[in-house]
């Protein structure tokens, strides 16, 4: 193996649906011989994809389809997908959680996963006894918990109630303690499952900074995340999964603008995702009917280049009477979840004496904008936060700025103009 850390080999993982033995006791006695010989289960079907938007009347189905790759010793590697796509049980596999229904993985150096914060805490005890159980079952040894139970207990910030059966632990400190004991691990390589998403912000920055020595600190990593912000931060490489099977593979920065745009094409929720009012929040008084994203020119198009302006069109209706009325509109990055541009609060209030039905249109005047995809959110209500009429949150075709070639004549912050006709 060299320098290379995992070596991963053609692994494969199928699962039954609904029923886990062959139906008959022959048939079960039979799948033991062959595993006792080391030879392929005889029941073994060809099965479906794994993909989880399609019916299928068979009983089999792929998890893992020949899944190669390597991972080289102090390398941080990425793995990225849709829901569904095999992450966790490939992580499971190299866990030893479950074993693959073929192919091979070969590792070098002492292993620890960190694949679900909080496995293995006991609610009767105390903070401080499930530090010593939790470290135990991931491979720490007494005296090793001990040395490092203060750092421990301070990274977590719950130092006050170490003592205290974590039943009466709020969610937030039961995953803080959690990740704490997993974060203080020193395997030679470490397998990460969405472990970054826990806790308030203060605590996933505090998260992120551990990772980050990790991962300079010449161990091997494997993470999985769907925050492309910390993927880009952390990772070398990363490789890209669909429906079990290995997509691509290569450089992260690639891997993350590829994994973007496929996830655009292939599971965006689409145009019309707003029409269906079980997504949407609100009270329901005013509701946003119809959204069209427009050039200067009234050509319908979700592609713009940076600096050109943008005319997004709305067409709303009123299901009571409103004394005033406030739009909002917010640009977040797909990669970091980040709010990139925001409005202030547009009073649209003349509109709300409006008979049941009007229309406005925002201009967003030469959009400074970095290279990307983003998510638009959108917020109709009253000059009070609370309870608005209507909320969109990226149920809308995203935002996707390109390169220009054109010179920029604006300077300063770009401030998004409005620009209504009811």
């Amino acid at each position: 193996m060299s320098n290379t850390a995992i070596d991963i080999q053609n692994i494969s993982k199928q699962y039954r649906l609904g029923l886990v033995s062959s139906k008959t006791i022959s048939g079960d006695f039979k799948r033991w011989v062959y595993k006792m010989r080391g030879k392929e289960d005889p029941f073994l079907k060809i099965g479906d994809t794994n993909d989880r938007t399609v019916k299928s009347n068979s009983e089999y189905v792929w998890a893992l389809r020949d899944i190669s790759f390597k991972v080289k010793e102090g390398e941080v590697m990425g793995i990225i997908g849709l829901n569904g796509a095999g992450k966790s049980t490939l992580l499971k596999i190299l866990s030893r959680v479950t074993t693959p229904t073929s192919g091979s993985i070969k590792i070098k150096g002492r292993m620890a996963s960190l694949l679900e914060v909080g496995t293995g805490f006991h609610p009767e005890l105390t903070g401080r006894e499930n530090v010593f159980l939790n470290g135990a079952i991931l491979g720490m040894s007494k005296t090793e918990i001990k040395s490092k139970f203060d750092e421990i207990v301070d990274f977590s910030g719950v130092e006050r109630y170490i003592d205290t059966p974590v039943k009466r632990y709020s969610s937030g400190m039961y995953v803080r303690l959690a990740f704490a004991v997993a974060a203080h691990l020193e395997p030679e390589i470490l397998v990460i499952d969405e472990v970054l998403a826990v806790g308030d912000a203060e605590f996933q920055k505090k998260c992120l900074g551990k990772m980050k020595d990790v991962a300079t600190g010449g161990r091997t990593v494997l993470f999985v995340s769907h925050n492309m912000g910390a993927i880009s931060d952390l990772c070398d490489r990363a490789v890209i999964l669909k429906q079990g099977e290995v997509f691509k593979i290569g450089e992260t920065a690639n891997m993350v603008n590829e994994y973007i745009n496929h996830s655009l094409s292939i599971d965006l929720k689409g145009a019309e995702a707003y029409k269906d009012k079980k997504l949407r929040r609100g009270s329901g008084k005013a509701r946003i009917e119809n959204i069209r994203v427009t050039d200067k020119d009234g050509k319908q198009k979700t592609e713009f280049e940076v600096f050109e302006p943008v005319f997004i069109h709305f067409d709303c209706e009123k299901n009571e009477t409103v004394e005033e009325m406030f739009f909002k509109l917010a640009l977040r990055s797909s990669i970091s979840r980040e709010i990139i541009a925001s409005t202030d609060k547009i009073d649209i209030s003349n509109l709300s004496k409006c008979k049941d039905k009007f229309s406005f249109t925002l201009n967003l005047d030469s959009l400074q904008l970095n290279e990307g995809i983003y998510e638009c959110y959108y917020w109709l209500g009253s000059s009070q936060n609370e309870n608005p009429y209507d909320v969109l949150d990226n149920l809308t075709t995203p935002l996707v700025i390109k390169k220009s070639n054109r010179e920029n004549s604006f300077t300063g912050y770009t401030l998004i103009k409005s620009s209504i006709n009811g």
